[in-house]
């Protein structure tokens, strides 16, 4: 198994994350962002789109982080997706969620304020005001159960967890910090081995 990407990649390490869950061995070629190796033709024949990662298993090509994580998980035979329909349709929704409705909001402030990548405050106080939104909703989850989707840990918690690490070094903390099962969460996955192994400095 072969992972074209940044170990410091919020979508890179969800697989990374993911593959170390599963206790499957793995190679990580990396591709250097500040080269633009991610444009150059030999990435973008992995990822059409010039964004990471890319995966290769056995001559097998694919791109975009949660189809990754779930063909990962298949490929495993893992438990980070459950089989009883309602349990896999939870995970699917949450995994959705932190796409559609988290992560964007997020990397406003990842980039703002650990990549100098300058935004408008304007930006920042609606992506502020949709993580709270988002957090909220996520509060009501986790105040009734441990992990994101259910009773077990899962793909929905992986895909949220890069976000947090660093969401957690800026202003977005404070949003994070208001709601205390949120936190509690938090506290629990990231000392989980497989994050601590993918979240170590290089």
């Amino acid at each position: 198994m072969k992972i074209f990407g940044d170990a410091r990649s919020t979508n890179t390490r969800k697989v990374l994350m993911t593959l170390c869950e599963l206790n499957m061995p793995y190679e990580l070629a990396h591709v250097d962002f500040a080269l633009g190796e991610h444009k150059q033709p030999a990435h973008m024949a992995r990822q059409p789109f010039g964004q990471i990662p890319a995966l290769e298993d056995d001559g097998f090509m694919l791109y975009e982080s949660h189809a990754m994580c779930r063909y990962l998980n298949d490929r495993a035979g893992g438990s980070l997706i459950p089989r009883e329909s309602r349990s896999r349709a939870a995970t699917d929704q949450w995994m959705s969620i932190e796409a559609a409705n988290f992560s964007a909001h997020a990397m406003k402030f990842v980039y703002h304020y650990l990549l100098h990548v300058e935004h408008a405050q304007r930006d920042l106080e609606q992506a502020g005001a949709a993580l709270d939104k988002t957090l909220g909703i996520l509060a009501r989850q986790l105040d009734k159960q441990p992990f994101v989707a259910g009773a077990a840990f899962s793909l929905a918690d992986i895909c949220f967890i890069p976000y947090f690490e660093y969401g957690m070094l800026t202003p977005a903390k404070d949003s994070m910090a208001r709601h205390p099962s949120v936190l509690s969460w938090w506290s629990k996955v990231r000392e989980r081995p497989s994050w601590r192994k993918v979240s170590a400095p290089a």
